[in-house]
Formats: structure tokens, sequence, C-alpha cells
């Protein structure tokens, strides 16, 4: 089946640095919107962002208000590999991060998801 695995989450303080990855596996994920998402308890699962790609480059991205211009989605292709560069973090950040893959850019957006990966927590004290 396939997988997609989170690490990098971890406690840190207000404007630090995390750097999240993905690992998928299982199949190509090529022709897939990947992106990130965040949950807290009792609330529901918030779109962080997404990012869409073909062999010539990133073909569109895009992120909540709140994390623009502090966080960055990005991929490898030569180890299958997505990343989230999150700086100058804020208590608000504090979450259970989730890497998610669908077919469709478009219903990621809407919050429509195939695949998702297990979670990574990320903790920003103040």
């Amino acid at each position: 089946q396939a997988q997609l695995v989170e690490s990098g989450g971890g406690l840190v303080h207000t404007g630090d640095s995390l750097r999240l990855s993905c690992v998928a596996s299982g199949r190509t994920f090529s022709a897939y919107a990947m992106g990130w998402f965040r949950q807290v308890p009792g609330k529901e699962r918030e779109f962080v962002a997404a990012i869409t790609w073909n062999s010539g480059g990133v073909i569109k991205s895009e992120y909540v208000d709140s994390a623009k211009g502090r966080f960055t989605i990005s991929r490898d292709d030569a180890t299958n590999t997505l990343y989230l560069q999150m700086n100058s973090l804020k208590p608000e950040d504090t979450a259970v991060y989730y890497c998610a893959a669908d077919v469709s850019y478009n219903a990621m957006l809407g919050g429509i998801v195939e695949f998702w990966g297990q979670g990574t927590q990320v903790t920003v004290s103040s």
C-alpha cells in the first residue's frame, strides 16, 4: 500500500524553526498533489500548504494565510520526499501536522485527501 511517513516534529520555542519531512512509498506520486494539514484536539483538520508539480518543476502551490512568509513547501524527487520548512514559529502553530496526497490539487484545497500520513507533533512554547 501507499505510505506517507512524516518526521521532524518536536518541542521548540517561539521564533524557532522546524523542518518537517514526508517520505512517500508504495507507488509513484509524480502525478499527485501533495501537502500539509494540521489539527489540534477538538478542531477540524486545517489546510496548511499544498504543491503540485511535474518534471519541469513546481506548477503551483498554496498556503494558508497565517503561514505565508513563514512556511515553505518543497519536494525532492531523488528521495521521494516532501518538506515543510517552518520558520518564526508561534504558539498558535502547535498541532499535529499531517502529510497528504491526492490526485486532485483542487480537491486537496477543499480538504479532500486520499492518502494521509500518521502525523508528527509540533509544539511551540510561549
